[in-house]
This record gives C-alpha cells, sequence and structure tokens, in this order.
C-alpha cells in the first residue's frame, strides 16, 4: 500500500516583489518627512528654546543669564500670578459657557433651515473672519464707552440717567471674547447637528418623548462631539488671547496673556515670561488631553 502526500510549495516573494512596497514606503518618507522637518523647526525648536530660556535668570539689562534655576516657575505661584491665572481660567470657562448656550440655538437653526437661507445664516458666521479682529475690537469700544453708541441711546430713551461703566472692566472683556469666539463654537456645533440622523428624533417622538426629553436625551448626546470640539477651540484660544484684555479690560483685567507679553516686551524679564508661557502650555495640553481622553471613552457607546 502506497501512499503519497502531497505538499504546497511555499510562496516566496522574491526581491522583485518587494520593489514596490520598498517604494511606496519611500514615497510615503519623502511626503511626511518635509512636514515633519518644518514642523520642528517652526514649532517644536522655538518650544525647546522657550523652555530652556526659563530656567535662566534675568540679567541686570534684561537679557538672561546663569545660573540655571527653577525659581521662575516657584515664583509663578506666588498668589498675585496664581490669582490671574485663576481669572484667566474662569473668564475662558465662562466665555466658552456663553458661547455654547448662544451658539447651540444659532447653529440648531442654521442646520434645519432651507439650503438657501442656510447659505446666507453660514455666510453671516464666516464673514466676521474676513474683517481684521483689532477692527472688530475697536467698534466693540466705540459702541460700550462712556459716551459710546449703547450709552447715548440709553440715555436718549430716558433709561438710565448716568452712562453705564461697560468699558474697561472684565464684563468688556468678557464681551470681547464671546463676540470673538462665537463662530469657532457655532461652527462645530452646526456640523454636529447637520449629520444627526431624524430617524433618532422620530423614533423618541413615537415612543412617547416630549420636544424636551428628546432634546436632552439624544439631540444632546449624539451632537456631544460638536459642543466638546466646539468648547476646545473657543476655551483654549480665550485663555491666551492679550489684545481684547490690553484694549477693552485696560489696567482692570489682566489675563495670562497679558502677564507673557508683559514679562517680554515690557519688564524684559524673559525668563519668568518663558515659565509663565509652558505652563500655559502645559495646561493647554492637560485640557487637550482631557478632550481626547473623553471623546475615546465615548466612543462606541450607543445612547443611554
Amino acid at each position: 500500500m502506497k501512499s503519497s502526500v502531497t505538499t504546497s510549495p511555499v510562496r516566496t516573494e522574491t526581491p522583485a516583489a518587494l520593489k514596490p512596497k520598498r517604494s511606496r514606503d519611500y514615497g510615503r518618507l519623502w511626503t511626511i518627512g518635509p512636514v515633519v522637518v518644518w514642523m520642528g523647526v517652526l514649532f517644536l525648536l522655538p518650544l525647546l528654546l522657550v523652555l530652556a530660556v526659563s530656567f535662566f535668570s534675568r540679567s541686570t539689562f534684561g537679557g538672561i543669564e546663569p545660573p540655571l534655576t527653577a525659581n521662575n516657575y516657584i515664583r509663578f505661584f506666588d498668589p498675585l500670578y496664581y490669582k490671574i491665572l485663576w481669572v484667566s481660567c474662569v473668564l475662558a470657562f465662562t466665555t466658552t459657557i456663553l458661547c455654547l448656550f448662544l451658539g447651540y440655538p444659532f447653529a440648531y437653526v442654521v442646520a434645519r433651515a432651507p439650503v438657501h437661507l442656510r447659505n446666507l445664516l453660514l455666510l453671516l458666521i464666516i464673514v466676521p473672519f474676513w474683517t481684521n479682529s483689532l477692527i472688530r475690537t475697536y467698534a466693540w469700544i466705540v459702541l460700550l464707552r462712556t459716551e459710546g453708541v449703547i450709552n447715548t441711546v440709553l440715555k436718549a430713551l430716558g433709561l438710565i440717567a448716568e452712562p453705564l461703566p461697560m468699558l474697561y472692566n472684565e464684563f468688556a472683556v468678557l464681551t470681547g471674547l464671546v463676540y470673538t469666539m462665537l463662530p469657532f463654537m457655532v461652527l462645530p456645533l452646526y456640523a454636529s447637528i447637520e449629520k444627526l440622523d431624524k430617524a433618532y428624533l422620530e423614533a423618541a417622538a413615537d415612543l412617547g418623548a416630549t420636544s424636551w426629553q428628546t432634546f436632552w436625551r439624544v439631540t444632546v448626546p449624539l451632537t456631544a462631539p460638536g459642543i466638546m470640539a466646539g468648547s476646545l477651540l473657543v476655551f483654549i484660544p480665550s485663555l491666551g488671547l492679550f489684545f481684547i484684555p490690553d484694549l477693552m479690560g485696560g489696567s482692570k483685567a489682566v489675563l495670562i496673556g497679558n502677564l507673557i507679553k508683559n514679562q517680554f516686551l515690557t519688564a524684559r524679564d524673559w525668563p519668568f515670561g518663558s515659565a509663565a508661557s509652558i505652563i500655559l502650555m502645559a495646561l493647554t495640553l492637560l485640557f487637550i488631553g482631557g478632550y481626547l481622553a473623553v471623546t475615546k471613552d465615548k466612543e462606541g457607546k450607543g445612547l443611554t
């Protein structure tokens, strides 16, 4: 009795077969390489330079000198500077909440509007980006100052006897921040709401949910990515903006961005300004990490 064993030939890749794969790898490297180098030169190198300067000391004439020290970071947590950071976080958080409450209804209306009207409303959102932010800030100064448009109208109507102090305080800074950052909240919200499947809303209505219940238990959870993205896009820039507090807050509203600018340009204390910049960068990365953790945790989860 004879038995025969058949074996299939082992396929081996020849060097010629590997050439296309290697060519693709080299092609990707040549595509990504210039971007990595460009980002390293323009972003990573200046950041490392700022980090290095933060460990030096201020010289007599405003330069930097050894010895290396961590006193700049210790100095930042003095109650004076710690309060500035706290006020900056509170104003940035308040700006984010106000932008969310103002932006969500507007984004919802835009997403549910007819196509021709939707395009017009989107244009109204985008138009402010075509105007210099300094010009828009000065326009608000004209509106809010003591003899500005708002106070003049209110006095003419007999609603007030004396002008309201609406400029050079935290109210003015908050107004400028909300106006400047509102489009950054509306656009992500619009993208999330516009992609929302109406079948979920119809199913909730069929199950007896009221409009309010549908909004809170269906619409809001499904548009949470837009809420998170918009909040991040508003909070982080609001934390570091300095020209709006400078122009609309005066000396009564000093935020972390103003502190850093003043240390570099006025006090000539580059090491302390660098330390404050690194702390602000670390705080920003902390918020971005929290955002990524929350969004990753929500991936693949349905409605609850």
